[in-house]
């Protein structure tokens, strides 16, 4: 089992240099990979840029890029460029992002979201093959049929023979067409209990595209925090689990309560996102059962996470993304050297 960084958001409580002295940290350490994400503050294409010209062997991933932020076309520019730069390093992970920032932020509707992705990264895969990209679907339509669009192909080509395609999938039919279309899952709140049956997800979709899983990579995104004190790393986490799982999206379309149902806590999910939308933010984080943070992130005294490592290593993880849970850099720099170590 590879391990990843996730370094998240630009911006948000660390500096610039903190953040490359993280990833630098991590590469000497022997992380796999670096993962930036993007919403609706700093986006992803810029820092993985930035952050290959200052690293040499970790590989720089999406984690994810917003399909509604760019046409498939603009994300297979943007692949191939930071391949270039990276010299052969970029890993593409995509997703839909979710109903409010698709047509709150990108003013682009959240609807048909299998069709769209098997459509996106049908052309993403033209055109970084450096095909003449003509394609005719239910989502695009390229070139459009009316007018003095001609059929182009990229100018450059990608390092790599071949970019390695993530999709961001939590839901069991977004599930199966990752395993149908893409290199690799990068799933969220992940509980390695309960990835037998996604991974009975990912087989059905497999299936379908007459392919096996063996170079599938599934590199879920843990939130880890390697303490003592098991309370005071609940308390942490719960604040953002809380918010996924009661405030990202609405009530009838928030993907992570879904999840967390299907895990069995149905009965918190609902209360916890009763809480949340009431604005009662720090109740709604107390609500949350101590046992679902065990399930789906790394947390408390160090034999426990290196107990927990194993359990992600034999359910079939390729990739575990760690996501240092600290907010100054020696704190998070020391989570990372911690789970190297118990990883080890």
């Amino acid at each position: 089992m590879k391990l990843g960084v996730h370094i998240g958001y630009w911006g948000l409580g660390l500096t610039s240099q903190d953040q490359l002295d993280i990833v630098q940290e991590a590469e000497r350490l022997g992380y796999d990979s670096v993962w930036a994400a993007e919403a609706y503050g700093s986006d992803a294409a810029t820092v993985l840029a930035w952050l290959a010209g200052q690293t040499t062997t970790i590989k720089v991933g999406s984690a994810i890029f917003q399909m509604p932020g760019r046409s498939a076309t603009m994300t297979a520019m943007t692949a191939a460029t930071i391949d270039q730069l990276s010299g052969g390093r970029m890993l593409l992970g995509i997703g839909p992002s979710g109903p409010q920032v698709s047509e709150g932020w990108h003013g682009v509707r959240f609807g048909k979201q299998l069709q769209r992705t098997r459509e996106y990264v049908a052309v993403v895969r033209m055109a970084l093959a450096r095909e003449r990209v003509e394609f005719h679907g239910e989502s695009i339509d390229l070139p459009l049929p009316d007018g003095p669009g001609k059929a182009l192909k990229l100018t450059i080509g990608p390092v790599q023979d071949r970019i390695p395609i993530y999709l961001a999938a939590i839901g069991p039919k977004n599930t199966a067409l990752a395993g149908e279309i893409a290199d690799g899952w990068i799933p969220m709140m992940l509980d390695p209990e309960h990835l037998p049956q996604l991974r009975g997800n990912l087989e059905e979709g497999a299936a379908r595209a007459g392919r096996t899983l063996d170079a599938f990579d599934i590199a879920p995104s843990v939130n880890v925090f390697v303490t003592d004190d098991v309370e005071a790393a609940h308390d942490a986490l719960r604040p953002f689990i809380a918010l996924y799982v009661g405030g990202m999206g609405s009530r009838k379309q928030n993907f992570y309560n879904q999840l967390v149902v299907r895990y069995g806590f149905e009965d918190a999910a609902r209360k916890v996102q009763d809480l949340y939308l009431e604005g009662k933010k720090d109740e709604a984080a107390a609500a949350l059962p101590a046992e679902l943070i065990d399930r789906v992130s790394l947390c408390g005294p160090k034999e426990v996470v290196r107990e927990r490592l194993q359990v992600y290593r034999e359910a079939g993880v390729g990739t575990l993304g760690v996501s240092p849970f600290a907010f100054t850099k020696e704190a998070r720099l020391e989570q990372l050297r911690l789970v190297a170590e118990l990883a080890a």
